[in-house]
């Protein structure tokens, strides 16, 4: 992992301290049969982050290969219910990530926390 991306994990983590959220569970597996994962998420309320780090070095995000791989996975992940908030690791170290999870709606909130 580059130094880049452990920075914007450590920085998102602290958001969501800052944002009252319970801490999410990291690496889920959201599809075991084609073993696809979130970064970070709250399984029950179906809210998921992705950090994508290498956008701007021609990173596996960016490849064709990679960003089609993607398209794939988080396509499955909408038909399943989920909403998942992409970031890259500069959205989050210059503050963009924690704007955007800060303006998520009062009823994603209160599923995040598990009130329902």
């Amino acid at each position: 992992m580059t130094k880049a991306k452990q920075s914007a994990l450590d920085r998102i983590e602290t958001d969501f301290v800052a944002l009252g959220l319970p801490e999410p569970t990291r690496e889920h597996r959201f599809h075991p049969p084609r073993r696809w994962r979130f970064d970070y998420c709250w399984p029950a309320a179906k809210v998921a982050v992705e950090i994508d780090g290498g956008t701007w070095v021609a990173g596996r995000h960016t490849s064709g290969a990679g960003y089609e791989k993607d398209a794939e996975k988080f396509n499955q992940a909408a038909l399943d219910g989920w909403r998942v908030f992409h970031f890259t690791t500069k959205m989050v170290t210059d503050g963009r990530a924690f704007g955007t999870l800060e303006m998520l709606p009062l009823d994603t909130m209160a599923a995040i926390r598990g009130f329902r």
